[in-house]
């Protein structure tokens, strides 16, 4: 009977347990306890017939008691500091995710999402990432007014950030890791591209300006046009409605413009439809460049869109490995330490410019 019950597959005899593993195996329970947690020390040979058992038998760990012996969740928090409805409506987020996603599954980890769709929910994140319920955060879409450093300080996780932080450090602190791309240099790249094609007057829609992706996309616009007038600047927020907004704008204050640079591909799109409905021919009257280089926007625009290049989702695998360097010393990292990274960009060159 005991010999039966043993061999009985999974579906009649119930969920596997770890003595069955073990009996199947032919090694100690404690060495089917060390495989599944992943620890030290199992003789490669041990360890091949313990994962062949598991196969064979369905067995699934216990994650509660696993928790407890190697004092891991198995999941990792991804903070976006914005609304649902713009998480779920911008193709940014998504390839950002979607290299979260891909490390993190690789690396046996769930994705736990949290949004901020408004000042409340600050106090709900704050109680989640203090109680031990993830291993670590990735944190993206800072705004500087955010009151993240105080909530990262209480829970005490390992946390790599998208895009570097704008706030200013406190002594506490310690140093910031962070994937970021070289939003400055990019601008740079769009706006020399734009007087290399003639054009004198150029605009342009910078992102929210408590962000450092928008504040370094700003300066790198000035870097080459250190003269330029305020009334050829509107601030947008990398949504469609805040570029139409500030591209109407820009007609009102400058109608004389014949070269606009957008600080993304969204607000670039929505730009051209305000153009093309002023009366504006692209890029005969204005030129316009954007920046990102998402292909559903910016393959399908009309025209279709000269912008900058950001490989949005090697950011987000980026971070998650450099996360994973924290939870998992020993990967990723040079001299021991992990460092931040700093993605190039590149101009992608197409009808609008």
């Amino acid at each position: 009977m005991g010999e039966e019950a043993a061999h009985r597959p999974p579906n009649q005899a119930g969920r596997p347990t770890l003595d069955e593993v073990a009996e199947r195996a032919g090694v100690s329970r404690a060495t089917v306890s060390r495989v599944v947690t992943g620890s030290a020390g199992v003789r490669k040979v041990l360890r091949e017939k313990v994962e062949a058992a598991i196969q064979e038998l369905g067995y699934v760990p216990n994650l509660a008691a696993r928790s407890l012996v190697t004092r891991r969740n198995g999941a990792v928090a991804v903070l976006i500091s914005e609304p649902e409805a713009r998480v779920f409506s911008d193709p940014f987020f998504a390839q950002h995710l979607r290299g979260i996603s891909k490390e993190l599954t690789a690396a046996d980890l769930q994705l736990v999402l949290l949004l901020v769709d408004s000042p409340d929910d600050y106090d709900r994140i704050g109680r989640y990432l203090a109680g031990s319920h993830v291993d670590g955060l990735l944190l993206f879409s800072l705004h500087t007014n955010d009151p993240l450093p105080a909530l990262l300080r209480r829970a005490e996780l390992p946390t790599v950030f998208g895009g570097r932080p704008g706030w200013r450090a406190s002594a506490a602190d310690r140093p910031a890791l962070y994937v970021d791309t070289d939003n400055r240099g990019g601008a740079q790249l769009a706006v020399q591209h734009l007087l290399d094609r003639g054009r004198r007057r150029i605009a342009t829609i910078t992102g929210p300006l408590d962000q450092t992706s928008a504040m370094d996309r700003l300066a790198g616009y000035r870097d080459l046009l250190p003269d330029a007038e305020p009334s050829l600047i509107a601030e947008g927020d990398f949504t469609a409605a805040g570029g139409s907004k500030a591209m109407a704008q820009l007609l009102e204050q400058a109608p004389d413009i014949d070269g606009l640079f957008a600080a993304s591909d969204t607000m670039a799109a929505a730009a051209l439809r305000v153009l093309h409905d002023s009366g504006r021919r692209v890029p005969e009257d204005v030129a316009v460049v954007g920046f990102d280089d998402i292909e559903p926007i910016a393959a399908w625009a009309e025209p279709p869109l000269t912008t900058v290049r950001q490989d949005i989702e090697e950011m987000g695998r980026l971070m998650a490995r450099l996360l994973l360097s924290l939870i998992q010393p020993g990967t990723m990292s040079e001299g021991g330490k992990p460092y931040s990274i700093m993605l190039p960009t590149r101009l992608v060159v197409r009808q609008s410019a």
